[in-house]
């Protein structure tokens, strides 16, 4: 099992209620939808455990992938990850994409 993690902000003309009902509409049933994506979820940042200031990205998404190849060759240059990626980029501002091994 592979795991795509996700950190981002909002753009700054991005309504947080907009981009969540979004999320929840549109972005979790999709890519839930997808066969090779076992579980997706997306959470919203309320502060930091220790320190002060703000964390440095509001949104993080966790998704767990069984066949990452096939995820990466067939699922991205698809339909569905293609439209929903291009409604994604509107909302968000320079998000990071990593893979990661549970150890």
């Amino acid at each position: 099992m592979a795991y795509l993690l996700l950190r981002y902000n909002l753009k700054p003309e991005t309504s947080a209620l907009q981009f969540e009902e979004w999320v929840k509409t549109t972005d979790q049933p999709a890519m839930r939808g997808l066969s090779r994506v076992k579980n997706f979820d997306t959470f919203k940042v309320s502060g930091l455990l220790m320190g002060e200031g703000a964390p440095a990205q509001s949104y993080f998404e966790i998704f767990e992938i069984d066949d990452l190849a096939g995820f990466t060759g067939e699922d991205m240059p698809g339909d569905v990850v293609q439209s929903i990626m291009g409604q994604f980029m509107q909302y968000v501002d320079n998000p990071e994409f990593a893979i990661a091994d549970k150890l």
